[in-house]
């Protein structure tokens, strides 16, 4: 099994994808602030845990490319809540896209708690 194999992998892919395409509509303005850097921290999901994957003989590593990925997805929420703040997306897009990155956390935590299943 390869990292994009990973269910947090593809899943992390997926929202980046749609955080990506609705950050289309974004003001000008936003162009390098919000923009950026919520398609920056969506990306960096992905790119940790495929990191993370590359190092799982190293249980430490492991754990600490996760736990990037784990911050990285944390950030992405934050600037979904300033999206939303700013009218930027609507509540039910929102909501959306919270619960797709909440359940990206916790298959996150599920790798970093179960250790021997990604050997």
């Amino acid at each position: 099994m390869g990292f994009r194999e990973l269910q947090a992998y593809q899943k992390s892919f997926t929202l980046a994808m749609e955080i990506f395409e609705i950050s289309k509509i974004f003001p000008i303005e936003e162009k390098y602030s919000l923009t950026d850097q919520i398609r920056r921290s969506s990306r960096s999901v992905c790119a940790n845990i495929g990191e993370a994957y590359r190092k799982r003989i190293n249980p430490k590593h492991f754990i600490s490319k996760l736990s990037d990925a784990d911050a990285e997805n944390t950030e992405t929420q934050v600037w979904l809540d300033f999206s939303f703040s700013c009218k930027y997306i609507k509540k039910e897009k929102y909501n959306e896209l919270i619960l797709k990155s909440e359940e990206v956390g916790k298959l996150l935590n599920y790798m970093m708690n179960n250790l021997n299943k990604f050997k």
